[in-house]
């Protein structure tokens, strides 16, 4: 057949697969779970697509225990789709997680249905994005290296959109660490470990002043002390440090921050301790070429959409990690208005009429750019 064809075929085949959509939307949206505990959403998903003769193992068991992989065929093409099953505490699938299993998983059966011998299709079950982002696991340890390309839509608000990037972020913990005694000890004065961490807070902010490149520097102290009589000998920050690319982030800021933070522990006769309590996000690289075949999907789908300039950012993802080691392309297809992601009124528009729909678009849309990519060689 030719590529229009396959396409068309494609999207029937989604049609057809719409009772399977929905139920997988439903059942993870009854069902959220949190990062690292998506018992329920791996074991739904990888039945799913047993039945459907993918073969499943998980090459990274060890360390999450939730994640999969699916393969189905023994095509030279390798293509591969994304899946994300985790919720937010309290809110259950504000991000809309349950929609993206649901579209990625529906969109990889459809196209190894119509890909044919050319292609060995790819889906890979991966846990905790809302927190430690196993697909930064998965790339350091090579498990996406030989794919040709990978797909994933994400759930959005007021209108669909392509392209764009997202921040490189590597979360740091600050710890100063002093000595304590009573404020009223006239003999023994201790090391204020607050007005350490207040002096690096400061000096932070100042610091901030001189970058020459976007970035996003948000702070919250998680202790100060234990009572107001008490010299705190313990005083912990916790940073969100994000910059449009890694190289900004690794490169110069971080490098630097923790050099101000060593410089203000030694000025004050303290000693600090720093760590990374989550792994490094990095920026987002959304193919050109693939962003090109989703508009040209979302027209023949009668999906409106927007394009993001190249350096538009909201957040960060570790998709951006699977961006720098194979060719990926992630659209926001819109499931509700005027509402915020995070929030309870996103996990509503996630459990929608709506959202489902939107589901089958997004299906549709991966589905026919996975044959794009692959008509470029095969």
């Amino acid at each position: 057949m030719e590529y229009k064809e396959l396409k068309d075929a494609a999207c029937r085949r989604v049609d057809e697969l719409k009772p399977l959509i929905y139920e997988i939307a439903d059942a993870l949206h009854d069902h959220p779970e949190l990062g690292q505990h998506e018992v329920f959403a791996a074991k739904k998903l990888k039945d799913v697509l047993k039945n459907h003769g993918f073969a499943i193992d998980n090459p990274v068991a060890d360390a999450f225990p939730t994640a999969f992989h699916a393969s189905y065929g023994h095509g030279p093409f390798q293509m591969g789709f994304l899946a994300e099953y985790d919720a937010l505490p309290e809110i259950g699938h504000g991000c809309g997680h349950n929609l993206i299993a649901a579209m990625s998983v529906g969109a990889a059966l459809a196209f190894a249905k119509t890909a044919g011998d050319k292609a060995t299709v790819h889906v890979y079950g991966c846990p905790a994005e809302e927190t430690v982002g196993s697909k930064v696991y998965m790339s350091e340890h090579g498990i996406f290296d030989h794919l040709e390309a990978a797909v994933i839509v994400h759930p959005g608000t007021d209108k669909t959109y392509i392209g764009g990037t997202s921040y490189a972020t590597h979360p740091l913990q600050f710890t100063f660490l002093g000595k304590a005694a009573h404020v009223a000890d006239a003999t023994y004065h201790g090391v204020n470990a607050l007005d350490a961490l207040v002096d690096f807070y400061g000096r932070l902010k100042e610091y901030e002043k001189t970058l020459t490149e976007r970035h996003i520097i948000g702070t919250i102290i998680t202790e100060g002390g234990t009572a107001p009589n008490i010299i705190p000998d313990k005083a912990v920050m916790k940073a969100t440090i994000r910059a449009l690319t890694v190289e900004y982030l690794e490169g110069k800021m971080l490098p630097e921050i923790k050099k101000i933070a060593r410089d203000v522990a030694d000025a004050h006769g303290a000693k600090v301790e720093m760590v990374h309590y989550e792994p490094l996000y990095k920026n987002m690289i959304n193919d050109p070429k693939m962003d090109v075949y989703f508009a040209d999907a979302f027209n023949q789908l009668y999906e409106e959409f927007g394009v993001r300039d190249d350096d538009y950012a909201e957040g960060s993802t570790d998709v951006g990690n699977v961006s720098q080691v194979t060719r990926v392309s992630q659209p926001e297809i819109c499931i509700g208005y005027d509402i915020a992601a995070h929030t309870k009124e996103f996990a509503q528009a996630a459990g929608s009429d709506l959202g489902k729909i939107q589901a089958l678009t997004g299906a549709k849309a991966m589905a026919m750019v996975a044959l794009d990519v692959m008509g470029e060689k095969y």
